[in-house]
Parts: C-alpha cells; structure tokens; sequence
C-alpha cells in the first residue's frame, strides 16, 4: 500500500480484516522506514483505549525523532457523536505527526471525512475491488512483494481459485514463502498442494453462465458459491429470484432502452444491469420468463422441506434447468 499523500493523516478502510491489516501493517513501515520504531510509532489498538489518548498522542511532539506516527486500530468502535475530539485535531493536525486511523465496519461519518478532507487526508482501501483487471493487478502486486516469482500459469491459477476470497492470498502467500523460500519460482506443480477448496465466485458470474444455457459451468460456479463461498442456498435463491423478477418486470412493458428499464426497475447508479435484464428478457420470451419463475417456487418449496432431496441436489438441479431454458 503505497499512500501517496505524504504525511498527512491516513484512513484505511475496509471489512476484510486481514486485507487491512497486512495493508496497515505495510503502511507502517513506510512511514516509519529506518527509524527506531520504540521512539517513532504510538499504536492504540482494542477495546479499551479511549480517544482522548489517541488524539492527545497525535499532538504531542516527537523526542529524539523528527516524526511520530500514530496509529488508532478499531476506531469504527466510537460511536460518531464522540469523534468530536478527532475531528477537531484534524482542522488543525501537527505537522510532525503521521497519523494512521484504521476504519473497519460500517460507514464512516460524513463529520470524520469531511474532516479528513480538510486536512488534506487520503482514504485508502486495501481489499481489491472493481473489475478483474484490477483484482489481477492486486494479486500480482502482492506476489511481487514476496520476492517469489510466479509464472503465467500459476498466477491465472491464483485468481481464478480465489474467486472473491482474496483474504486467503496473504496466508496463501506466507505459506508458499515458508516451504519454497524467497526468490523461489512457482508454478503450478508447486501451488497446487496449498491452493484449498476453491473461493468463492461473485453471484453475477452465475446468472451470467445460466443466461449463456451453459449448464456445465453454471453448476460449477454454483458449487463454488455453496462450498468456497460458504452461502446457503436461500441466499442463492434470493440472487436468482432478483435476476428473473426484473426480466418478469420489464417483459411486455414499455421499456426500450436501457435508461427506460433501469427507470422501471427503480436502479440508481450503474444501468448495466437494467441492460443485461432487458436483453435477456427478450432473448427468453414470457413464456420461458414464467417457466423459469415456476422453477424457482418449486425449488423454493423443496428447500423449505417439501422434498427428500439434499439442498445442494435441489439448487443444481434448478440451475441446469435454468441454464437449459437459455439455450
């Protein structure tokens, strides 16, 4: 994590605890680089420390060092009504001291970002998010810090074995470095052994394969949400239901254009999905659209003890249906 705003104060930010972690962790070096750490770095991490401290130590002057670097874990814990005393150090930060706050749940309070503003701060976000090119130039990054050199192949293998739990890439990483060695070249022979169940997938990359009628690789992506991914299959359910119900919603209306049917589905943001509704929509015709809409009920029901049958039998068997009503 490189933090290209100097030493003005720093929030990291995200809800994967090892991702940020290893990036504030990373942090820290750099900004402390060669000095003594015993006389440069204040950390306050855990429950009990107050703010107060925190801030009181963001304001002393440094001894013996030409900067101090304060890091505050956890600050996610204060409620905002008592971030006041943080958000008035940062009108007015020292100058000497680089400080580091570590936001981990939930969202953080426009009075504390306002205020970072102000100061001229950065927010960073370790965890990779964004599309795959920017994942992959993450994950690339992060091997590139272990000194270990990955070829083409293992790399892909990497990414696609992840899925969306990149959180396993650093003790991934740290393992492969404990057996092979710094400098050590990997390939897939080498990985292999230590790559576990494969992650989990995101669930656009399981509508996305039932909308090619790929029925082999949509029950694999599926099998990679219900195992990697550890999500039960109502949760599965509840994607799927969202998927086909804006078809249902946009069939027979007035919608032309992917503007008129992200306005007809309620969608803010992003239209792509409105647009990926509405082509598929058309491509399955109403009368597949309500098929697939009694597919999903039936499997529904079987899941809430209507059949004998295993629920991860139930959701593969209503995914190649799916799939099968695409082609």
């Amino acid at each position: 994590m490189n933090a290209e705003a100097g030493h003005h104060p720093v929030l990291v930010r995200g809800d994967d605890d090892v991702l940020v972690r290893d990036g504030v962790l990373r942090l820290i070096d750099e900004r402390v680089g060669g000095a003594d750490r015993s006389l440069v770095l204040a950390e306050f991490a855990g429950e009990d420390y107050l703010l107060a401290e925190l801030v009181d130590a963001a304001q002393t002057r440094p001894f013996l060092t030409e900067r101090r670097v304060v890091v505050g874990w956890g600050i996610h814990r204060f409620k905002a009504a008592e971030l006041g005393p943080l958000v008035a150090y940062l009108a007015d930060p020292l100058d000497s001291t680089d400080l580091v706050l570590v936001w981990q749940e939930g969202r953080v309070p426009k009075a504390l970002t306002d205020a970072l503003a102000s100061a001229a701060g950065t927010t960073l976000n370790p965890v990779p998010t964004g599309a795959r090119g920017a994942k992959r130039e993450w994950i690339d990054e992060q091997i590139g810090r272990t000194g270990m050199r990955f070829d083409q192949a293992a790399a892909a293998l990497v990414e696609t074995s992840l899925g969306e739990d990149v959180n396993r890439l650093v003790p991934l990483l740290l393992t492969l470095s404990a057996v092979y060695g710094d400098g050590s070249r990997i390939g897939v022979e080498e990985l292999t052994p230590y790559l576990g169940e494969a992650g989990s997938v995101p669930p656009w990359e399981l509508t996305d394969a039932i909308d090619r009628g790929d029925i082999a690789e949509s029950v694999r992506r599926l099998q990679r949400m219900l195992g990697g991914g550890d999500r039960h299959p109502l949760q599965v359910m509840v994607t799927l239901t969202n998927h086909l119900e804006r078809m249902l919603a946009l069939s027979g209306s007035s919608a032309r254009s992917e503007k008129d049917a992200a306005g007809l589905l309620g969608l803010k943001g992003s239209t792509f999905p409105a647009r990926k509704a509405l082509d598929q929509g058309r491509k399955l015709g109403p009368a597949k659209i309500a098929r697939a809409i009694d597919l999903l009920a039936t499997a529904d029901v079987a899941l809430r003890g209507g059949s004998a049958w295993e629920p991860r039998l139930v959701m593969e068997v209503l995914v190649a249906r799916l799939a099968a009503l695409a082609r």
